[in-house]
């Protein structure tokens, strides 16, 4: 049979709750799977290199992408732009390499009613409590105690749209979060739809039980 057809697998949760983690582990398990790199129009922090985090674009740049039809999804958020460029993510799925979205509900929401929506999986991750959410984000220690806020109000805004993914999973364990997580890819990956060779198979085997009858 032809190559399966790849799906399109979002991460989303709210800032905090394992998602960064678990898309690296799932990259970790199935080095298959591509990463789509976003593209943003915030300035690159240290350690960050054009094209590995993410695609650094000036905002009529990113806006010309936009018009020209060239993101899968976009959105505003804290005062920047970020979207998912969509050539790559078409020629891997195509090729039949899985693409992981690491978007948020409105990211996810726009690629479910593109195109390429029927060949999405999309899996959201609730933290165990919101004092365990409030905690990891002050353990960073990267951002003020307003920017920590700020999180935290968006957390609640995205923790609001649970019920708009495939998926749903409370990550209280990273490492069984993890397992299930796998699980999940490995079944939506034998979906009838993702398997474009299966109607040749089965007219064959249709050809062949009708010689031998």
């Amino acid at each position: 049979m032809s190559v399966r057809r790849g799906l399109l697998i979002i991460l989303s949760s709210p800032s905090g709750a394992g998602k960064s983690t678990l898309a690296w582990r799932l990259r970790e398990w199935d080095a298959s799977i591509a990463f789509s790199v976003s593209a943003t129009t915030r300035a690159a922090r240290p350690g960050e290199r054009d094209g590995r985090e993410y695609h650094f674009v000036t905002e009529p740049e990113f806006k010309a992408q936009v018009k020209a039809e060239g993101m899968l999804e976009h959105a505003h958020v804290f005062g920047n732009f970020y979207g998912s460029p969509r050539a790559p993510v078409e020629a891997a799925i195509a090729a039949g390499r899985d693409v992981l979205f690491d978007i948020d509900w409105q990211g996810a929401q726009q690629i479910r009613n593109s195109a390429l929506g029927a060949h999405t999986l999309s899996i959201f991750l609730l933290p165990p409590s919101i004092a365990e959410l409030k905690r990891r984000l002050e353990g960073r220690g990267q951002d003020s105690a307003e920017t920590i806020a700020r999180r935290m109000q968006k957390s609640w805004d995205e923790i609001s749209h649970w019920d708009g993914y495939d998926f749903v999973l409370v990550n209280d364990d990273l490492d069984a979060t993890e397992e299930k997580l796998k699980t999940i890819v490995t079944a939506t990956r034998l979906r009838r739809l993702q398997q474009p060779g299966l109607t040749d198979h089965v007219r064959a085997l249709q050809t062949e039980f009708e010689e031998l009858s």
